[in-house]
């Protein structure tokens, strides 16, 4: 049996403003190749690591000719939903996005908890996902980056978190390799870090994140790390993992607007002031909406219910936004 696994690729209508090119054009040529590589390669199934979508809701005219595409597909592929494919980070408004829509039609199946079993002459690989939601790497990482392996050769998590080698700035969520290191998924393929890791190995485990199909930012990284996919190859006695990367895409510094880089750098600066004084002020630590939201229930000591109600709200406002809904 082989796989092939990519993620992040945020299909979207517009260019960034980093972007020096035609953006969807761009993305377009990559996941042409992609269904390329995948047909040279012979795989048997396509893996996607979730941020389907730049948006839960595109426009039916931006997703035609993506979802198009991913039909020239002559395997299945499963995904899960990443951040930017639900409102309001809300798993339950999954069912009224663009993905879900895809879902629905066969174009993808989505993945969950509850095990896919993929087989293959003899082979039985048992397939899981956890798609991101508002306390991904906040609550107990077990939950969402540990599974069980069950009646199967080989288990596959995917997992659309920050998942890290190593520890990043004091206030940041994410959850390293080592505290979910005993896993029993002989891979664990993650998405949502666009930069990705280097493969890790730990106890025969596989914990993968090749980085994003796609460029959004001008950062230093963006513009020196490669675009490419995931091969897996299951079909002899011991797992075969190889990466390939993209002839169409072209270097960080020809795609990437790096006069912009110097002014990013300055609006960081002043932001960066701007939050000090406001965490200074109220003593919060955060600046993602929802956390505040948190944090501000906690200092009143309110009931955890306002805070659940008011990140429902919050996604139907999203969700009313992305719809033009006046109401």
């Amino acid at each position: 049996m082989r796989l092939l696994y990519f993620t992040d690729d945020h299909k979207r209508g517009t260019s960034p403003e980093n972007r020096k090119d035609n953006f969807p054009q761009t993305l377009l040529t990559k996941l042409n190749e992609v269904v390329k590589i995948a047909k040279e390669q012979e795989v048997d199934y396509v893996l996607h690591g979730g941020d389907f979508f730049d948006v839960p809701a595109p426009a039916l005219s931006v997703c035609a000719d993506y979802l198009q595409l991913y039909q020239q597909f002559n395997v299945p592929v499963y995904t899960i939903p990443g951040n930017h494919d639900l409102f309001g980070h809300n798993i339950e408004t999954l069912p009224r996005t663009m993905l879900g829509f895809a879902a629905r039609l066969g174009i993808v199946h989505l993945v969950g908890r509850e095990a896919v079993y993929l087989e293959k002459k003899g082979l039985r690989v048992q397939l899981t996902g956890q798609g991101y939601h508002y306390e991904m790497d906040r609550r107990d990482r077990r939950l969402d980056y540990v599974v069980k392996k069950k009646d199967c050769d080989y288990a596959i998590h995917m997992v659309h978190g920050m998942l890290l080698q190593r520890a990043l700035f004091p206030g940041a969520f994410y959850t390293l390799i080592e505290q979910i290191s005993d896993t029993e998924a002989d891979f664990t393929l993650a998405g949502h870090n666009h930069l990705g890791f280097p493969d890790t190995v730990i106890d025969g485990k596989y914990f993968i994140n090749p980085g994003a199909l796609v460029r959004l930012s001008n950062h230093q990284q963006e513009m020196k790390r490669p675009v490419q996919v995931v091969i897996i190859d299951l079909s002899g006695s011991q797992p075969v993992v190889e990466k390939i990367k993209l002839k169409s895409a072209a270097p960080g510094e020809d795609v990437l607007d790096r006069s912009r880089l110097e002014e990013a750098a300055f609006r960081e600066q002043k932001l960066a002031g701007y939050m000090a004084e406001v965490k200074a002020a109220g003593n919060y630590q955060r600046t993602d909406v929802r956390v505040l939201l948190e944090e501000i229930a906690k200092a009143e000591k309110l009931p955890a219910m306002v805070i659940e109600e008011a990140v429902r709200r919050i996604a139907r406002a999203e969700e009313s936004l992305a719809l033009g809904d006046d109401q």
